[in-house]
């Protein structure tokens, strides 16, 4: 069976080093491993999606080297199979309207903040049985059912970790008031139709992993392998950001900066060279292997940045 991953760029912004690095390693993952990889568009970020991100995204992933396989799939192409999934769901009494706003449940006194910042829904906010649990009203937010659990991750990476959807979010939202998908339900779906077999993402997306758990098994798909990267983070120690100053690759290319000196930057943080040095992506390829991946996060310093500038 060929093993299948995918890109899959959100266009609400421009790429960073530290998507750059994701988006590379999970390339080299895929040619080496001699997987399939796809290029999905998430787009339904509703007024966070930018117009003309995509076009650019895809030519910087194109300038520093990576392809990918087939046609490019934007999710706001048909949004079919995930009013299918949230009929499915709806079906089995798993999912839930509700208009409370993010206000009403953080005054809720059992409601307590989780330590990323979001609110919990607890069960007690849950409508009482009747029409609330149905799809029929897509113009409102619909959450997912989250019962006590603990469930275990075993990430091909980042090894064994241990969640409880029900204590750290609650029931989260899965279908939003403007009639899309949210997040959590819209790649759960793609990757059951895509037959996605691994995904390969940044670990701050790890607790991410249990709550689509709940979703495979529910709609009755196959959970993918889990391949979790630790983050780029900036020298305050944390995530790369607009706060560390331009990191976008786009602006390093149009300052005229050659993209061997980011894929040198990108393979030292890959474990591919010790030092900076130019290199291609092809080199980059050629020397990559998974087990020489750093399994802490890596620093952008004021050095890596005077070294890209030359």
């Amino acid at each position: 069976m060929t093993r299948v991953s995918r890109l899959a760029p959100s266009p609400t912004g421009a790429l960073h080093l530290g998507n750059m690095r994701t988006f590379l390693v999970n390339w080299a993952m895929a040619r080496t491993g001699g997987w399939r990889l796809l290029m999905r568009i998430e787009d339904l970020d509703g007024p966070r999606i930018k117009s003309e991100a995509e076009a650019a995204t895809l030519e910087t992933l194109r300038w520093i080297g990576l392809d990918w396989d087939g046609p490019v799939v934007r999710q706001s192409d048909d949004l079919t199979p995930y009013v299918e999934a949230m009929e499915t769901l709806a079906a089995h009494g798993h999912v839930f309207c509700s208009r409370l706003s993010r206000r009403d449940v953080q005054h809720a006194a059992s409601a307590p903040h989780a330590d990323d910042g979001e609110v919990r829904f607890p069960p007690e906010l849950r409508p009482d049985e009747g029409p609330a649990w149905s799809f029929t009203d897509r113009d409102a937010n619909h959450r997912l059912r989250v019962d006590p659990r603990a469930i275990e991750i075993d990430d091909r990476f980042a090894g064994r970790s241990l969640h409880e959807p029900a204590t750290e979010v609650g029931d989260f939202i899965i279908w939003t008031r403007r009639a899309a998908p949210a997040y959590q339900l819209a790649v759960v779906v793609d990757d059951m139709r895509q037959g996605v077999t691994d995904v390969v993402r940044g670990d701050d997306l790890l607790p991410s992993a249990a709550r689509q758990r709940l979703l495979y098994e529910r709609l009755g798909g196959t959970e993918p392998d889990w391949w979790h990267l630790p983050l780029i983070l900036g020298p305050d120690g944390r995530r790369l950001a607009k706060r560390h100053g331009d990191t976008r690759v786009a602006s390093y290319r149009d300052r005229g900066i050659a993209p061997e000196r980011i894929v040198g930057l990108l393979a030292a943080w890959s474990g591919i060279q010790p030092n900076r040095a130019p290199m291609s992506a092809s080199d980059f390829l050629a020397g990559f292997a998974v087990d020489r991946l750093p399994r802490e996060p890596m620093t952008f310093t004021p050095e890596d940045e005077r070294w890209i500038d030359g």
